[in-house]
C-alpha cells in the first residue's frame, strides 16, 4: 500500500497551540487534529477508477480495514491528519477565520502515474475550527457529495472527487429546515480528492491578518507545487512580485474555465463563497448544487440565497470575477502592483466572453461562433424561448442534436416536446416563433456545411443526457435512509456515462417530475442539506 506524504504539514507553518478545542489560530495554516473514532463503519460505495489511480485495489476496498481508514478510526503508515485554517467572503461579507470545520486532511498519496493527490474526510469530528459545531456530517448531504463529486467529474467539469462513502454507525443531529425540529440522522464520512484543496481563503486571511510573509510563504509553496512552469527557466528574469502576478493571472483563466464548464452542463455551485473557490479552478464544496431543468438564468437550488439570487445560475461569472476581485486584493498585499492584478481581470473577462461564445456554438453544433453570421442574436434569442416556455435546458440540446437540416423529421416544435414542462401552453403564437427560430438555425447550420450526423455526433459530445437532477439524489437518498442502497448504486453507475445513451435507464434521462418541482430535496436544497 502507498506511503502518504506530508507537503502542506512538512513545509508550511503549524499552529503552536495543541488540544481540539475551538480557537483563534495566528501566523499558522493548519493545527494537527485526529479524526474522531465512530462506532461502525461499513463502506457504501467507492470509485474504482480513482481506487485503482491511489493503489487501492478492490480487495482492499472492500475490506473491513478500508472502512476502518477512511471512516477516520484508523491511520494508514505516514497520514499527519490536520485541518487547514483560512477565511473567506460568505454571501458577499467577510466572515474571518473559518477553516475546515468538518474536514480534517490524511495527507496526499503518490497515484501511480507518478503525480500527488490530497485525501481528507468531511464529516469526521469536530476540530479547532468547527466554532462549536460536531464536525460530523449526516447521510443525505454525503450521498449528494460523493454523485456529484463523481458525476462532474464524468461529465469533464474540473472537480474534486469522492474515493468513498462510509456510513458511520452513529446519528448525527440536524436541523434540516432551519425551524426548530432538529431531528436525529445516520451520520456518513466522505472521503475528498484533489490535487490540492488550497482556496481562496487560505490567501485573503492571511492578508486580512497582516500576514505578509505568511503570505509569501503561501504563494511560493502553492507556485511550486502546483504551478511548477512559472519558477521555469523562462522565467529566470522575473521578480517574486512579477511571478506572484503570473500565478494570479493563471487563477483567473482556470476560474474561467470552470464556470464556463458549469453553463455548458447547466449546473449551479449554490454557494459560491470566497472560501469555497479553489486556487487551481475546480468544483470545490457540494452544499446546495443543482442542475438547471426548465431553462432560468435566475435560478438557484439554495434555500439561503432565495431572494438576493446572489448565486443564480446566469450571475456565476459575475460572482467568480467579485471572488478573483477579493483575491486580488490579498496578493496586492505583496505583489504591490495593483495594475497588473486588474489586467489579469479584465483580461480574463474577456477571455470568459470568448470561451463561453465557443461553447455555446459548440452546444448548438456550430464550428465556431461567428459574429458576423448572427449568432449572438441566435442565442439570446433561444435562451429566451428556453425561459419563456419552460423547456428543459438538458433535455433540448439532446433533442435538437435530431433536427434534420433536409427537412425529412419532425418539425421543431415537435421535436422538442419531450423537453417542455408544458406542453399544453404552446400556442399558435409559440408554434410560429419555434419555427422561425429553427429556421434561422438551419440556415446557419449550412453555412458550416457538417452533416447531420457529425453535427449530432459533436453535439453528443457536450450535452450531456444523464445529469444528477436534485430529485434523482433525492430518491437514492430516501431509498438509502431505509437501508436500501441499490438506487444508490445504479444511479452512480448511469452517471458515470452521462453523454451515452444506456438501454433499459431512460428514467435517468427524463425531465423533473411536476411533484419534484417544490419539494424539499427535490428542486431546491438548504445549506443543511
Amino acid at each position: 500500500m502507498n506511503i502518504f506524504e506530508n507537503r502542506f504539514v512538512d513545509l508550511l507553518p503549524a499552529d503552536i497551540s495543541t488540544g481540539n478545542k475551538n480557537r483563534q489560530v495566528h501566523n499558522a495554516l493548519h493545527s494537527a487534529v485526529l479524526p474522531s473514532p465512530v462506532s461502525a463503519p461499513i463502506t457504501l460505495i467507492w470509485s474504482p477508477d480513482l481506487a485503482d489511480g491511489c493503489g487501492f485495489n478492490a480487495s482492499f476496498c472492500s475490506s473491513p480495514e478500508f472502512a476502518e481508514v477512511f471512516s477516520g478510526n484508523k491511520q494508514i503508515p505516514g497520514m499527519r491528519p490536520y485541518a487547514s485554517r483560512y477565511g473567506g467572503h460568505q454571501f458577499g461579507h467577510w466572515a474571518g477565520q473559518l477553516g475546515d470545520g468538518r474536514v480534517i486532511n490524511l495527507g496526499e498519496i503518490r497515484c501511480q502515474d507518478g503525480g500527488l493527490l490530497a485525501l481528507q474526510l468531511k464529516g469526521a469530528g469536530p476540530t479547532p475550527y468547527s466554532r462549536g459545531a460536531d464536525g460530523r456530517a449526516v447521510l443525505r448531504s454525503s450521498i449528494r457529495e460523493f454523485l456529484c463529486s463523481e458525476a462532474m467529474h464524468h461529465l469533464g467539469v474540473p472537480t474534486t472527487r469522492a474515493l468513498s462513502l462510509v456510513l458511520s454507525g452513529d446519528a448525527v443531529v440536524r436541523d434540516m429546515f432551519y425551524d426548530g425540529n432538529p431531528e436525529k440522522e445516520p451520520g456518513a464520512i466522505v472521503c475528498r480528492v484533489a490535487p490540492s484543496f488550497l482556496r481562496f481563503g487560505h490567501f485573503q486571511l492571511c492578508a486580512a491578518r497582516g500576514e505578509a510573509d505568511l503570505l509569501r510563504q503561501l504563494l511560493d509553496f502553492t507556485i511550486s507545487n502546483y504551478f511548477p512552469h512559472l519558477m521555469a527557466e523562462r522565467f529566470a528574469d522575473c521578480s517574486r512580485e512579477e511571478i506572484y502576478s503570473r500565478w494570479f493571472d493563471e487563477v483567473c483563466r482556470l476560474t474561467a474555465d470552470m464556470v464556463v464548464q458549469w453553463f455548458r452542463v447547466g449546473f449551479v455551485h449554490g454557494v459560491m463563497n470566497t472560501d469555497n473557490m479553489s486556487v487551481l479552478g475546480l468544483t470545490i464544496d457540494y452544499g446546495p448544487y443543482g442542475w438547471v431543468d426548465n431553462f432560468d438564468p435566475d435560478w438557484t437550488p439554495n434555500t439561503t440565497d432565495a431572494e438576493s439570487r446572489r448565486y443564480g445560475y446566469g450571475r456565476q461569472a459575475d460572482i467568480a470575477q467579485w471572488n478573483l476581485w477579493q483575491l486580488a486584493n490579498a496578493i496586492l498585499v505583496v505583489t504591490k502592483d495593483a495594475a497588473a492584478l486588474e489586467k489579469s481581470l479584465k483580461d480574463c473577462s474577456d477571455y470568459y466572453g470568448t470561451q463561453r461564445r465557443e461553447m455555446l456554438s459548440a452546444k448548438l453544433g456550430l464550428r465556431n461562433f461567428e459574429a458576423e453570421a448572427g449568432d449572438e442574436i441566435l442565442l439570446d434569442d433561444l435562451n429566451e424561448l428556453l425561459q419563456a416556455q419552460e423547456i428543459d435546458m438538458t433535455l433540448f440540446y439532446r433533442v435538437l442534436a435530431d433536427f434534420n437540416l433536409a427537412g425529412s423529421g419532425p418539425q421543431l416544435p415537435q421535436l422538442i416536446e419531450p423537453a417542455l414542462y408544458h406542453p399544453e401552453r404552446v400556442d399558435t403564437e409559440t408554434v410560429a416563433r419555434l419555427n422561425h427560430w429553427g429556421e434561422r438555425y438551419s440556415e446557419r447550420l449550412r453555412v458550416d456545411r457538417v452533416q447531420n450526423e457529425a453535427r449530432k455526433a459533436q453535439m453528443n459530445a457536450v450535452n450531456p443526457l444523464y445529469v444528477l437532477r436534485n430529485y434523482l439524489a433525492q430518491e437514492s437518498i430516501d431509498k438509502a435512509y431505509e437501508g436500501d442502497y441499490g438506487l444508490l448504486h445504479e444511479l452512480y453507475e448511469v452517471l458515470r456515462r452521462p453523454y451515452t445513451e444506456q438501454p433499459g435507464f431512460s428514467r435517468y434521462a427524463a425531465k423533473r417530475p411536476e411533484w419534484a418541482r417544490n419539494k424539499p430535496g427535490s428542486s431546491s436544497l438548504s445549506c443543511s442539506s
